[in-house]
């Protein structure tokens, strides 16, 4: 795989049940480019500890007064200098290779289950545990899988040296063959530590960035009650802890680091002092001895890799956890889905609540919790129900988890009460999978969208409202604004069940009631639900069915309910208990006055 071919056709089915795991199943699944990787740097590394032997044969050459052993020495010198050109470029390019693509792999992994997932992901997954898994994590994921090529490829050399060095000269070998071990294993014990460390930082690198993305994501509240030094003083203490938390790390790799210097000079004293005698014995000659000195000096390069992959490691374990936990997570669907993909239609059923929106009429909803108006959108909608165990939705009498995820989001489609809008211009937001019904232009001219045209008009190079460029997230936009044109990407998409959760929250009552009067005339003949308590929404539903605690309790107009239900007349009124006393009571509108001025007072 080339990074020329990215992004892969399938990236698999990957191996979840533990981060190590993960990146086990990463590395088979390069195997091709780590076995190319080994074979470049076995040939970088070699061509390397190749030059010791040279250097050697042309001092003792030299020392001999050969010629031809000289020109020897030099040639060979100058085919590990090709060899070490060829081997670091090409390692470098297989190295790089598999790191991206690891990367990537990992990154369509995670996109794949998000689609999956949809917005039941982040109430089960932080967001800001998701923004590290998707950026910071792939990377440290990548250098781990890529590293481990090259430590391989390092490890074969050091051991071909060594053995290489006890058939050159023994007596030096042997010394040789004791000391790379503990110069390999010497900052064994010290690993753990670095490991707890490395993770204890990750942790709180990841609880900081969930901070910092909860706060931008809710600044325009924070800013209307003044919250900003008080989030700013907590962003402020988690990156406090985030700073001391990776000096501690830093500090114990930098031991580590120094080890990896002072054990291989250690060693190389020792040679030294072992083979001066050895010469002064006339046990070896002088260009023998320079070769087994170069070669240790040279051995700290491969060595280096020992600590590279140890960090790799344990900076990439936190970080593959955390990409196997969000890659673990499943749709609760207890069916493969039809294989027809056929779309259902029909009457759209909950069973645990009880709630009918019958097919073609517009179903306005009312419950008394916001949050619980949220869960029963989603769970209408075929995603994750809260709590999980509740029975499957039902559409035409199909259920809805049994379908696969793309049949089930083109019978049934929710925009729910925060709608995202991406960056780009209006005809690329309008653009979705669509039955082709419904023009743009009808949509806007539904959803009321007559001032924001006008408004990104102004924007556009040529006047051109569709071509006019909208921020991320909508963020040059008002709030009601925002709310209507994602209202109107929904009414182009023209679903079968199209399911609204408070589409009209942000914006004024006229417009509110023009929007009720388009929503109903587009929609004819379309199963549409509406979750809202707005009195201008709910008189032109054809049904109000209201929600208490989870369960219907009252089915009618919106009228026949304000007269015969207190409770659903309390949740869309917002009148008080007194209020309500009064009016079961038959006091009038005086009485109730009278209430409100005590209350006041």
């Amino acid at each position: 795989m080339q990074i020329r071919d990215l992004p892969y056709p399938d990236p698999g089915v990957p191996d979840v049940r533990s981060g190590f795991r993960f990146l086990v199943w990463l590395g088979r699944k390069q195997l091709g480019g780590q076995l190319a990787s080994l074979a470049w740097g076995m040939l970088h590394f070699v061509a390397v500890m190749a030059l010791p032997y040279g250097v050697g044969l042309a001092v003792q050459a030299v020392v001999d007064r050969s010629g031809t052993r000289l020109a020897l020495a030099g040639g060979l010198i100058a085919a590990a200098a090709v060899a070490i050109a060829l081997g670091d470029t090409m390692l470098h390019r297989t190295a790089v290779t598999n790191w991206i693509t690891a990367a990537a792999r990992t990154q369509q992994l995670l996109a794949r289950r998000t689609a999956e997932l949809g917005s039941a992901l982040t109430r089960r997954v932080a967001a800001g545990e998701v923004v590290a898994v998707s950026t910071g994590d792939v990377e440290k994921i990548g250098w781990f899988v890529e590293a481990v090529s090259r430590f391989l490829a390092a490890a074969l050399t050091i051991v071909v040296v060594v053995v290489s060095l006890l058939f050159y000269e023994p007596a030096l070998g042997v010394l040789v063959a004791v000391g790379v071990p503990v110069l390999a294993l010497g900052v064994l014990p010290l690993l753990p530590r670095a490991t707890r460390l490395a993770d204890t930082q990750r942790e709180k690198a990841g609880r900081a960035t969930e901070l910092a993305s909860d706060t931008v994501a809710g600044l325009r509240v924070l800013r209307g009650i003044g919250g900003e030094e008080l989030f700013l003083e907590r962003y402020r203490r988690a990156s406090q802890e985030v700073r001391r938390a990776a000096v501690r790390s830093a500090r114990m790799w930098s031991l580590i680091s120094a080890l990896q210097v002072l054990l291989p000079g250690l060693l190389l004293i020792s040679v030294v002092w072992y083979g001066i005698g050895l010469v002064g014995d006339g046990r070896i000659g002088i260009g023998e001895l320079v070769t087994v000195y170069s070669a240790v000096v040279l051995l700290a390069y491969p060595l280096r890799h020992f600590e590279e992959i140890a960090m790799a490691y344990s900076f990439s374990r936190p970080s593959a956890r955390r990409a196997a936990r969000v890659l673990s997570l499943e749709r609760p669907s207890g069916g493969s889905g039809d294989a027809s993909g056929t779309v259902a239609t029909g009457d759209l059923y909950d069973p645990a609540s009880g709630l009918l929106a019958p097919a073609g009429a517009l179903t306005a909803v009312v419950c008394g919790d916001p949050d619980a108006a949220g869960r029963l959108a989603e769970r209408l909608g075929g995603h994750a129900a809260e709590p999980e165990g509740l029975p499957s939705v039902l559409l035409g009498g199909v259920a809805l988890e049994e379908q696969s995820r793309d049949t089930a989001r083109a019978a049934v489609l929710v925009q729910d009460k925060d709608p995202v809008l991406l960056s780009g211009s209006l005809t690329e937001l309008l653009d979705v999978p669509a039955s082709g019904a419904v023009t743009a232009t009808e949509a806007l001219a539904a959803a009321e969208c007559g001032d924001v045209l006008v408004a990104l008009a102004q924007a556009a190079p040529e006047g051109d409202p569709m071509s006019a460029p909208i921020t991320e997230r909508g963020r040059s936009l008002s709030g009601g604004q925002r709310q209507r044109l994602a209202l109107a990407r929904s009414l182009v998409a023209d679903p079968g069940v199209l399911v609204l959760d408070e589409p009209t929250s942000a914006v004024d009552s006229h417009t509110e009631a023009r929007i009720a009067e388009g929503l109903r005339a587009l929609r004819t003949g379309r199963t549409t639900v509406v979750l809202t308590s707005s009195p201008l929404l709910l008189d032109r539903a054809d049904r109000v069915v209201f929600v208490h605690e989870g369960s219907v309790t009252a089915v009618g107009t919106h009228r026949e309910l304000l007269r015969r239900e207190p409770r659903y007349r309390a949740v869309v009124t917002r009148e008080t208990e007194a209020e309500q006393l009064a009016l079961d009571k038959g006091l009038g509108e005086a009485a109730i006055e009278a209430i409100d001025i005590e209350e006041t007072a």
